[in-house]
């Protein structure tokens, strides 16, 4: 995966969300909390979701999902960092999210 990272803005929104882009694979990896954001839910039901989906076998988690590290500023140590672990999901789960969202009535706003 490139570590490229692309901003999209509308006119119309003052927000923004940063996505790993991944030109290999044709594909975005999100957060669960980008997710979320992205359609004004909270996290938890993006994780609830999520689960669902993978215990339906609607999708495989091995396939879209990817744990990435980042260094961090350690919080209780000045001038230390520390590497954490953070899962990433393609667009193919995030669309998932959106399908399974609007089938129970969720409103989700999103404008790819």
């Amino acid at each position: 995966m490139k570590n490229e990272i692309i901003i999209y803005q509308t006119d119309e929104l003052s927000e923004h969300i940063e996505v790993k882009i991944d030109e290999e694979k044709e594909t975005v990896w999100l957060t669960q909390q980008q997710i979320a954001h992205l359609f004004g839910i909270q996290r938890p039901a993006i994780t609830k979701h999520l689960g669902n989906i993978f215990k339906s076998g609607e999708l495989d988690e091995k396939v879209v999902c990817s744990i990435l590290e980042h260094t961090t500023q350690h919080g209780a140590i000045e001038g230390k960092t520390q590497e954490v672990k953070v899962k990433y999901y393609n667009i193919d789960a995030v669309l998932s999210i959106w399908g399974i969202a609007k089938r129970f009535g969720q409103k989700m706003v999103c404008i790819f």
